[in-house]
């Protein structure tokens, strides 16, 4: 090759790496070359492993999403596979499980944008939704139709925390016949492992605690091998793939997963604990508290004395004084999101939750002025100082 625009594009010989890296390397490439044209025939048509083309796979985007099934199953059965947001790992489940004239079951406290999905986009296609009390397994149960496709629940719902009985609904799918499918994004695999209470697949935003620093946005989901095929499908057809640099900074943030999750927990329940006892305060939600209805289950089912990092505060004086709290706040952060190293808070009927209008926030139990706050990795003294003193501006 002699010419410069060859010499260019093609450069020298590539070297060689013969030792393995100590951090895998991100394959920043749309697409991959291989040997022959029948190999790549081969590799097409899934008759020979390999890589094609990185909307379809790509080794750093499955390296991550192999690495989240290790930590939710360590007998190494399940499988993940990777998606550029958690909305996207949602959204795949739901189209791949369910089709035209299909019903799901979610929980009244769903995610707002889950309900969203559901009740905007999913309901447009003849999709279904029945929104119950699912800590009253009988109405759980007693909403389960011939055309039921899907039980959805969350560990953890957003932004009240309560949590799931994940066998007593387990039980239900199971005898309905129909997957049940958890998101699992507010306990991460270090406080719950749900695959272990018979839950079929779990769901995370990885955007959250998986990668835990606020800088990548992504989302995972991990099962058995034969759901995993069909959503595997949904995703490559969709172009709801995780890139490799985003797919590199959350699996660089699952190395410290159990240390940052542990230390987040630890400090919700102690700001959790203290906000309970202040009169300006309605309610908190967190079950580490005895007064949370879920506090016995949540000590069955989490793992390690851990009962989530997120605390959800409504002060006296409902909207305006949650949004007072907001404004109030002088360390913690006016942001949404949550998982992250930097504490944040959200007044949750204005933001996450938009989508739903009151009656069905009421519904969910969502108060007027709930704030949702986000543990980060600040000290707890100074958590609670900032909170308290935001409290007294409302």
């Amino acid at each position: 090759m002699t010419g410069d625009g060859t010499r260019a594009v093609h450069g020298p010989e590539r070297r060689a790496v013969t030792q393995e890296p100590l951090v895998p390397p991100v394959y920043r490439t749309s697409t991959f070359v291989l040997e022959s044209a029948q190999q790549t025939a081969d590799v097409f048509a899934g008759k020979e492993s390999g890589w094609t083309y990185s909307r379809t796979d790509n080794p750093t985007s499955q390296a991550f999403a192999d690495a989240v099934a290790y930590l939710e199953d360590p007998s190494g059965i399940a499988v993940g596979q990777p998606f550029g947001s958690g909305m996207g790992a949602i959204t795949c489940t739901l189209l791949a499980l369910c089709s035209n004239g299909s019903h799901v079951i979610a929980p009244q406290e769903v995610y707002g944008g889950t309900w969203a999905l559901l009740t905007r986009q999913l309901s447009r296609f003849g999709i279904e939704t029945t929104f119950v009390d699912m800590t009253d397994l009988e109405a759980t149960r007693a909403a389960v139709r011939p055309n039921t496709a899907v039980l959805w629940g969350e560990v953890l719902a957003n932004p009240s925390m309560t949590v799931a009985d994940l066998p007593g609904l387990a039980a239900i799918a199971r005898d309905a016949g129909i997957p049940f499918v958890v998101d699992a994004t507010f306990a991460s695999p270090v406080v719950c492992r749900p695959l272990e209470h018979g839950v079929d697949l779990a769901v995370h935003s990885a955007t959250k605690y998986l990668g835990g620093h606020s800088d990548a946005t992504g989302g995972v989901v991990v099962g058995p091998t034969a759901l995993m095929e069909r959503i595997r499908t949904v995703r490559v057809d969709t172009g709801a793939t995780l890139a490799p640099d985003e797919a590199a900074l959350l699996q660089r943030g699952l190395a410290t997963l159990p240390l940052r999750v542990a230390r987040q927990c630890t400090t919700a329940a102690v700001v959790a604990a203290a906000l309970s006892e202040d009169p300006r305060v309605v309610r908190v939600d967190h079950p580490s508290l005895p007064s949370h209805r879920d506090h016995d289950l949540a000590s069955r089912l989490f793992r390690g004395g851990l009962y989530g990092a997120v605390v959800t505060v409504a002060p006296e004086g409902g909207r305006e004084a949650g949004m007072a709290l907001i404004d109030g706040l002088q360390l913690v952060k006016r942001a949404t999101s949550l998982g992250g190293t930097t504490s944040k808070a959200v007044h949750v009927p204005t933001t996450t939750h938009l989508a739903m209008d009151e009656a069905t926030l009421a519904a969910a139990g969502i108060l007027p002025g709930a704030v949702r706050v986000s543990i980060g990795l600040e000290d707890p003294e100074d958590l609670l100082a900032d909170l308290l003193q935001a409290l007294g501006k409302g």
